[in-house]
């Protein structure tokens, strides 16, 4: 008996542009070449171009120390002596930039941390601690920042802000959380690290990203800030990096050659 083996189906080609097939009742088509992709937001892609630094601080020795458990309660107090010159400072700029047409539109006593390093250090410290202010070289060099260039050109300006506070608000509060659990600290001396006025943080910083993307900025306003963020970065982790020379547990660098290879984030990001 001779066999006859059927040949296998055959399937027939879509020819080329045709559409693809439906999804359920919606059919999906092939993209058109003609049409342009989106546009990347500001707001993501200065995330893109900096996220070689973000959350480096955290990981860096002064940082990863302290949210283990085992730095002393002075260095607490001389990290917050040196945020409270860096947000004086900041805070100050913001003064003046409440005025300006496109800076303003960040500016917001939301915010405000000084009152708050304030009000923790002389928890921490006593009724003295303004005798405990010394600075570190570059938390002098991150004031002149501030109060040079933050303060007299908008695109520094919202650079340092973006900087300092989203990344307080994206990892203040677990921050504050671990020095509760790690020091035994109360609530009154971890104040800078909580947010009062930003009940939701994650709607806050959506909010903030989309004033990014709304600023009428061409491309060397943004190279502007993107180039700012990064040196922001890089006077943050100096600054960490000599609090931990202060200690002993190494060497504090010297100042950041060019290029974002240097940059670290605060944590920052936004």
């Amino acid at each position: 008996m001779t066999t006859t083996t059927a040949p296998p189906p055959t399937i027939a080609a879509e020819p080329l542009g045709a559409p693809r097939a439906s999804l359920g009742d919606t059919t999906v088509d092939e993209l058109d070449p003609a049409v342009p992709p989106a546009p990347v937001p500001f707001s993501e892609r200065l995330r893109t171009r900096t996220r070689s630094g973000h959350g480096t601080s955290s990981r860096a020795g002064f940082m990863s120390d302290l949210m283990r458990g085992t730095c002393t309660r002075d260095d607490l107090v001389r990290l917050l002596a040196q945020y409270w010159h860096v947000y004086r400072a900041l805070e100050q700029a913001a003064v003046g930039a409440a005025a300006h047409p496109v800076a303003g539109a960040f500016v917001t006593d939301r915010l405000t941390r000084l009152p708050s390093l304030e009000a923790d250090l002389a928890h921490l410290a006593g009724p003295g601690w303004r005798d405990r202010l010394d600075a570190v070289p570059a938390t002098v060099e991150y004031v002149d920042r501030l109060r040079g260039p933050a303060s007299s050109s908008p695109t520094a300006f919202v650079a340092h802000h973006y900087t300092r506070y989203l990344g307080d608000l994206s990892g203040g509060q677990h921050i504050g959380r671990a020095l509760r659990q790690r020091y035994g600290l109360l609530d009154e001396a971890t104040t800078f690290f909580t947010f009062d006025g930003v009940p939701d943080p994650t709607t806050f910083k959506d909010e903030y990203r989309a004033r990014l993307d709304s600023l009428p900025w061409g491309e060397a306003d943004e190279e502007a800030m993107v180039t700012e963020v990064l040196h922001a970065y890089d006077l943050n982790a100096r600054l960490l990096a000599e609090l931990d020379a202060e200690r002993g547990l190494g060497a504090a660098p010297g100042p950041a050659t060019e290029g974002p290879s240097t940059a670290v984030a605060t944590g920052a990001s936004s």
